[in-house]
């Protein structure tokens, strides 16, 4: 039962993770404003929060409750996707500094970098491989023999 409700509760985070990416690409322009740059901040706490959540989960889920904490460990797929949750974190790092100094932004136009839209682009193609990883490590596969 216990591994049921995390599980559901992973689900929920990454489905967050996922709302926030997207509502920060659709929402991103080379000049925001003030209002702008404050939802965009707003959106990013969530993305801040659900990252963190997703990652908490996940740890319950690998060294607490569910399959043995080996059936993981030693899951290559399992450590490619651990690494590209990882990179994708530190790729946020950036917009998310961006989004955080104009938070109260009152200004009409705000420049924003043009590695900004890029890096969200890279973070939503690592959320696309994330799933397939999961996905085929659901099915055995990496499993060392």
């Amino acid at each position: 039962m216990l591994y049921i409700v995390f599980r559901y509760l992973h689900f929920l985070a990454i489905i967050a993770f996922a709302g926030a990416i997207i509502i920060e690409n659709m929402a991103i322009k080379p000049t925001i404003n003030g209002e702008d740059a404050r939802n965009l901040a707003k959106v990013d706490t969530v993305y801040g929060i659900s990252a963190f959540s997703v990652l908490a989960f996940g740890l319950i889920l690998w060294f607490m409750v569910g399959k043995p904490s080996e059936f993981y460990t030693g899951n290559l797929l399992f450590q490619l996707k651990l690494f590209l949750f990882i990179v994708l974190a530190l790729i946020a790092a950036y917009p998310t500094a961006f989004f955080a100094k104009h938070r109260n932004s009152e200004a009409d136009s705000i420049a924003v970098p043009g590695i900004i839209p890029l890096l969200l682009k890279i973070e939503m193609f690592l959320l696309l491989l994330i799933p397939i990883l999961a996905y085929l490590m659901a099915r055995g596969i990496g499993i060392p023999s």
